[in-house]
Parts: structure tokens; C-alpha cells; sequence
């Protein structure tokens, strides 16, 4: 009898799979709760006070939809930018709106650069559309602007990927090298910066609004999910020409923004004043992870991000070996999955409970190694 399948050639040809294994299966596979949860760069401060009134306000009005515009989002964030609503696309986080844009440039066989070791959840996108994955090495732990160029230019590719600052080494490019490299792309490959760090990178690392939103083919993509610790209410945007952002309207899920994360968004970005208080909180949490690894004989790499690489001197077994080590002792961590990246471990900026019981426990694992 012949073998059917009711998906198509694409869907039946790829594997069931999750780009991040959460810490709650984590848990089920393990037998044991996760007590730091220091691994998925999730924000452990949470958000404002102010958010969680606003969230308790709007509570009552959670039978209805979601404006489907977005149109009071779209134009605070329009205001704290300086651009216009026009330029904002609003979405379930950053992870939805790639998944958007792979649909709206790629069809199955196109190629689509990216980098060897990056965001995992851009792949999957790609993936599940037919695109063909180009990938450029990275280059003392940063993303390879040249290399990606000469890929994009070599391959005529329709879609380049590049996280500034970068997931998963933390690394950043300044501003005047990130324009650059927008210009320098064809007017045929459309650039997707991700920015979901930027209000944790330094200084003269992002590129001012002004400087790309004349170019047609740069959509910048930020979220709610770090700094302002709205992970899961899933609020993301993306930043572009209003003839780029339009196209989102052909195939997006209209209503589907909740209706409690808008309202969340909305006073996140109301209270600077707290989100300046989390950036501190991020810095010294920072500070003391890359303390608690040298202290074991480790190599913290820089970061502008709110996570921690820590170079562990050896190779994917060994950074393995230390993950799986220090979740026996509660602590949930990640690594990044391709060599030579995988020789570090990732720990993301937490609580000083959080911390106390990391730094307790790395020498332990790292002594039965």
C-alpha cells in the first residue's frame, strides 16, 4: 500500500521541531523544577509597576479584540522614534513578523543569507517556507558584515538576515558600519536588522531611525521582550518605508495582537523612567556574571546585550557538559548550537537570587568535569 500524506512535498520533508527547548520541558524531561531561570534572556526584573496596573486596569475589557490597526501602539511608538505611524508594523513579537517577512519575499529553492550559529528561529522560518539557508561564518565571535555582502552579491539573494547586537555572543557593530552595509546592499535584497538588544547596546551602536528609513529595502525588527520584560505578552515591531510595512497588511493575522499586551506596550513605553532603572539592574547583573566566570577560570565575552557568553575553553561536549551540569542544580542556561560558537555557555542577566545560586553552583559542575 502506498504510503499518503495529506501535507505537502515541503511540510512532509521537514522535521517536528523547536528551535529552543523551553525550561518547562526542561522540567518534565528532567523530574526537577528549573529554580534560576537565567537561560532564555527573558527580563527576571519585570515590568514596570505601572505595567502591571495598566494590565489589572484593562482586565475587564478582555472579551473584546484587539484594534486590528494597532493604531494607538503604532503611533506612540511612532512618537518615541520620530517617524511616522506609517512606519511601524505591529506583531506577536519579533518571532511572528520574520516569519512574515520570509513569506513575503521567499518562495521555496531562494536563497537567504544568514549567519553560521544565529538566531535559530529565523532558520526555522526559512525552512518552513523552502527557502535554501546561505550561511557566513562569524569572525572573532561577530557577525561577518563583509562576508555577508559577498554572499548576498554572490548568491543575488533575495534576503539577508543580521542581529545588531547579536544573539547569541552579545557581540555589536557601531552605527556608521551597520549604514554602510545597508547601502551597500542590492535594491533586490531586502536586509532585515534585527534590533531586539538595542536599548541594551552602548552608544553609537544603532543607527539613528532617520539614517535608513528612506531605504525600501531595511525592515528594522524590536520587541517588548527584553528591557521592558514583556516576553510573554509577545509584542514586537518592525520598522520600515511605508510601502515595505503596507505589505504586512496582504497576509498578517489582523486580530492577532491581545488585547491586555497592547495595553502593556502602551504603558511600558510610558515609563522610561523604569526601563532606565532596568538597564542599571542589566549592567550590574552583567558585571557580576562575567566576575562569577573568571573567578571559575572562564572567559566572559563583551556584551551589549542582557546575557553573558562565557568562553569555556574547550569545545560543544564540554559547554554541553556545563548546561546540562548546572540544570541537575536548578539552572537553566543555553549554548549556542553550532561550532565553533558552541564552545560557550550563555547565561542571561537575573536576579541576584538567580545569580547567588549560579555562582554556587559552577564550581561543582565544573569540578566533576
Amino acid at each position: 500500500m502506498t504510503a499518503f500524506s495529506r501535507f505537502t512535498p515541503l511540510i512532509s520533508a521537514l522535521p517536528s521541531t523547536v528551535p529552543f527547548v523551553g525550561p518547562e520541558a526542561i522540567e518534565r524531561q528532567r523530574g526537577r523544577p528549573v529554580l534560576a531561570r537565567i537561560g532564555a534572556n527573558e527580563s527576571g526584573f519585570g515590568p514596570a509597576p505601572s505595567v502591571l496596573a495598566a494590565i489589572a486596569a484593562s482586565s475587564g475589557e478582555i472579551w473584546k479584540y484587539n484594534d486590528p490597526e494597532n493604531h494607538a501602539l503604532k503611533t506612540a511608538l511612532a512618537a518615541h522614534l520620530g517617524t511616522a505611524p506609517a512606519n511601524i508594523a505591529v506583531g506577536e513579537g519579533v518571532d511572528s513578523l520574520l516569519g512574515l517577512i520570509v513569506r513575503l519575499v521567499i518562495e521555496p529553492g531562494m536563497p537567504v543569507v544568514t549567519s553560521l550559529g544565529g538566531y535559530p528561529t529565523f532558520n526555522f522560518h526559512v525552512n518552513g517556507f523552502g527557502g535554501r539557508l546561505v550561511t557566513v561564518p562569524y569572525v572573532d565571535d561577530r557577525e561577518d558584515l563583509e562576508g555577508l555582502l559577498a554572499a548576498v552579491k554572490r548568491e543575488n539573494a533575495p534576503l539577508v538576515y543580521f542581529a545588531n547586537p547579536d544573539n547569541p555572543m552579545g557581540s555589536w557593530w557601531d552605527a556608521a558600519s551597520i549604514t554602510a552595509f545597508a547601502r551597500a546592499l542590492p535594491e533586490t535584497t531586502l536586509l532585515v536588522l534585527d534590533e531586539a538588544y538595542c536599548e541594551t547596546a552602548p552608544a553609537g551602536s544603532t543607527p539613528p531611525i532617520g539614517d535608513l528609513i528612506d531605504l525600501p529595502n531595511v525592515l528594522r525588527t524590536r520587541t517588548f521582550s527584553k528591557a521592558y520584560g514583556l516576553a510573554g505578552a509577545r509584542v514586537g515591531y518592525a520598522i520600515g518605508t511605508p510601502g515595505t510595512v503596507l505589505a504586512f497588511d496582504k497576509i498578517r493575522n489582523h486580530f492577532g495582537m491581545a488585547r491586555l499586551s497592547t495595553e502593556a506596550a502602551l504603558a511600558a513605553l510610558a515609563d522610561q523612567a523604569y526601563l532606565a532603572e532596568v538597564l542599571g539592574r542589566i549592567s550590574a547583573a552583567r558585571d557580576r556574571i562575567s566576575a562569577i566566570a573568571r573567578a571559575n577560570g572562564l572567559d566572559p565575552l563583551p556584551s551589549a546585550t542582557n546575557f553573558v557568553a562565557i568562553d569555556c575553553g574547550g569545545d560543544g561536549v564540554r559547554a554541553r557538559a556545563i548546561v546540562d551540569g548546572l540544570m541537575e542544580h536548578g539552572v537553566f542556561i543555553r549554548m549556542p548550537g553550532v561550532a565553533p560558537l558552541n564552545r560557550c555557555i550563555r547565561v542571561s542577566a537575573g536576579l541576584a537570587a538567580d545569580l547567588d545560586l549560579f555562582e554556587a553552583s559552577l564550581p561543582k559542575v565544573l569540578k566533576t568535569l
